[in-house]
């Protein structure tokens, strides 16, 4: 692997993941010097909880089996070996990220936690009740993982509602100049619209009556006629392009109806995308509005991430889901034959993938057929 390949690898790494592993020694030391067969067994089962810690941080599709599996090697230890603390890990990791799942998620998280924890706690009671004593500190010490899940899933679904409430209001700040442009065009519409009619009718009608060099003026009034009619057309061409929808408009309606399906919207380069020209924005959003409700109505997913991008030649929208995948065909629809004939209609592209792992649909403009 190539230096900048790895020192990619190594940015993109969430790190704050890893900050809560400098008190994984304090389990370790537990087992060491390791001098029994046991010894040996926990410290690889520790090993096996690094490992799948660190794909619950940097593996999303692999989250429903990787988030139980930690949960359930955490709760051995505080099954069989007396640790509780190890359970803090997956407490404050997979609740984090629970926050932005649907809520049953969380109850029957909660519920697998609390089951191993409480379940330790009343082992270590039969097996050696002096251990849970004021004097030992283990009762105090229990506070925090106790704790953990319903801190870290308050604490992170509060950021999530405010990185919702902030986009938000990006959006509605974007509809209010939308607004504001939409006001210009009726101002053009209403001022110099009927202005380059009364141009091309005055113009037309100085042709009729005009009698000074016949053989001069009636070409220079086919001119001023001329020019009068295409700005009007440009005018109107204006007007009507400030009346298409914008990707905010859809973003702000569809983020609520997927919401109310339980689905998180997450979006990437939203902030550049609602600059983008009008025409291309409207074409687009039709697209977006079509693709997000068949999220809401056939993918079956937690979350939808919307991504915009441009280059030199090229306007790209992706919308990729973790639904169930499967079948791109049903008897009766047309939605996709329409989005794939919206974007060849204006000389861009339509693709559309599923697999286990969920659905992606891809839409490209070119932009030089602006």
């Amino acid at each position: 692997m190539s230096k900048a390949s790895w020192s990619s690898k190594v940015t993109r790494l969430n790190w704050a993941n890893y900050v809560w592993l400098l008190y994984l020694p304090y389990t370790v030391i537990q087992f060491l010097p390791a001098r029994r067969l046991t010894d040996w067994v926990w410290l690889g089962l520790v090993g096996v909880f690094l490992g799948l810690y660190s794909l619950v941080a940097e593996v999303k599709r692999w989250r429903k089996v990787t988030m139980p599996l930690e949960l359930g090697v955490a709760g051995v230890f505080s099954l069989f070996a007396a640790n509780n603390y190890l359970i803090i890990f997956p407490g404050w990791q997979i609740f984090s990220i629970l926050s932005r799942w649907p809520k049953p998620y969380f109850y029957g998280y909660a519920g697998g936690y609390y089951a191993l924890l409480l379940g330790g706690l009343l082992r270590d009671g039969l097996v050696a009740p002096d251990l849970l004593t004021w004097q030992h500190g283990e009762l105090m010490g229990l506070l925090f993982p106790l704790c953990s899940p319903v801190m870290a899933y308050a604490f992170s679904r509060s950021i999530v509602t405010r990185r919702q409430l902030a986009q938000t209001n990006r959006r509605l700040e974007t509809i209010i100049q939308r607004n504001e442009r939409e006001r210009i065009a009726r101002d053009l519409h209403d001022t110099l619209g009927q202005s380059f009619s009364m141009i091309t009718i005055k113009a037309e009608l100085a042709k009729k009556l005009l009698t000074r060099a016949p053989e001069e003026v009636p070409a220079e009034l086919d001119d001023i006629a001329q020019t009068s009619r295409e700005n009007l057309q440009l005018v109107r061409a204006i007007v009507n392009g400030l009346h298409q929808n914008s990707l905010s408009d859809v973003l702000l309606t569809q983020s609520h109806n997927l919401a109310t399906a339980h689905v998180q919207l997450q979006t990437s380069g939203e902030t550049a995308a609602t600059k983008w020209p009008t025409p291309i924005q409207g074409r687009f959003s039709a697209v977006l509005r079509e693709a997000l409700t068949n999220v809401i109505r056939h993918a079956q997913a937690n979350s939808v991430q919307v991504t915009f991008t441009t280059n030199s030649t090229t306007y790209r929208v992706v919308i990729q889901d973790d639904g169930r995948g499967g079948t791109l065909h049903r008897d009766g629809a047309n939605g996709i034959a329409g989005m794939r004939a919206r974007m060849i209609d204006a000389h861009g592209t339509f693709a559309i993938t599923a697999d286990r792992h969920g659905t992606q649909v891809a839409l490209s403009l070119p932009k030089e057929k602006l």
